[in-house]
């Protein structure tokens, strides 16, 4: 009977013994098929808009990168539209992407965005849009907060004294929001000594040059075209200013900034209807970005990437932000050509040629 009973005890402790140790090795056999370093790592891209030339060279730069990198890559485009965004990241989500890159809409409404992908363990990364979040893996921008700076730096010296048009960035778009911020920041003490005073100022709806030709257009019939600056945060939107300027006479007359080094808008500079716009390289943010998600896919830390306060939020978010340069009539020859961003011809393609500067 004892032999019969240590038999049975011996049994449940072989048993016992072999399930301790097929147990974590089962766990671990587990954690590994997830991790396969052979597998295509897949990319989704859910973007706001290619309606101007800059998100096209976005588009662009990023499916080059990708495909340089052998990595799939699904891009979405949301038309300027919260809720198609919101369809696009969740179908990009049911195709198993591995990491999601978002140019958000609207900042604010992004963030439920980033929940559900962070929800299913998927990296986020906010890309030239701050989103409104404080779970994003990333920020991936130009310096905006410099951009806003340099734009009213350069107004405030060409135009030290006079009556400003302020043009804003969509009211949804958190770089409106930091560009004001820092523009106003700049010209505060202008303002307060009275050497400038700003006439108009308006956020425009999707940073439509249609309605800042309208905004532009109503500022200057109401201060019977007594306008000496016309701060605007991009180059669509100062496309529109200069039509509402050549309308009356004024083209030339007036300061009109930009951002962004769009075609058009180093054409207009280069012909002296537009004063300036600020360049930024956009193959450099697309490979950042392309070049980030890979590793937050792979669970890699970022290295360089540094806190960035999100006002909106007051908390700091992780993030890359890349230089920017201002760009003029004086300097188009050595940036944006020199670069290979935009070439002489297209440049110039509206100068005369005897009034073109050699090259």
């Amino acid at each position: 009977m004892k032999n019969w009973t240590k038999g049975i005890i011996l049994l449940i402790c072989v048993v016992f013994f072999t399930a301790c140790v097929n147990a974590p090795q089962e766990t671990v056999n587990k954690t590994a098929a997830n991790i396969d370093p052979n597998k295509k790592i897949k990319i989704g891209f859910a973007m706001d808009t290619t309606k101007e030339e800059r998100w096209v060279r976005d588009k662009e730069a990023f499916e080059v990168r990708c495909k340089e990198l052998n990595v799939d890559c699904i891009v979405t485009v949301a038309d300027n539209k919260s809720d198609k965004q919101a369809n696009d990241v969740d179908n990009l989500l049911t195709q198993n992407v591995d990491a999601l890159v978002i140019v958000p809409h609207d900042a604010t409404q992004a963030a439920s965005m980033v929940e559900k992908a962070k929800a299913q363990g998927i990296p986020v990364i906010s890309y030239d849009r701050l989103i409104n979040s404080d779970k994003i893996d990333l920020y991936v921008s130009h310096q905006v907060p410099v951009i806003g700076r340099k734009i009213a730096e350069y107004a405030l010296q060409k135009v030290p004294k006079g009556n400003y048009v302020m043009v804003y960035g969509a009211s949804t778009d958190n770089n409106a929001a930091i560009m004001k911020k820092e523009q106003l920041a700049v010209l505060q003490p202008a303002i307060d000594r009275g050497d400038i005073v700003i006439k108009a100022n308006q956020f425009i709806t999707d940073w439509k040059p249609v309605e800042a030709l309208n905004f532009v257009e109503n500022a200057l019939t109401q201060n019977n075209d007594n306008i000496q600056a016309i701060v605007v945060s991009n180059d669509g939107m100062a496309g529109g200013a200069v039509a509402a300027l050549e309308k009356r006479g004024l083209t030339g007359k007036v300061l009109v900034t930009g951002q962004d080094a769009q075609k058009d808008a180093l054409q207009r500079i280069a012909q002296g209807k537009q004063t300036m716009t600020v360049y930024k390289p956009i193959i450099p943010l697309a490979n950042a970005a392309v070049e980030a998600a890979i590793k937050l896919a792979k669970k890699e830390s970022l290295s360089d990437a540094k806190p960035f306060k999100n006002d909106a939020l007051g908390k700091d978010v992780p993030a890359i932000l890349l230089e920017v340069q201002v760009v003029d009539k004086d300097n188009l020859m050595q940036t944006v050509i020199k670069d290979g961003y935009a070439t002489f011809e297209d440049v110039y393609a509206n100068v005369p040629p005897d009034q073109r500067p050699k090259h």
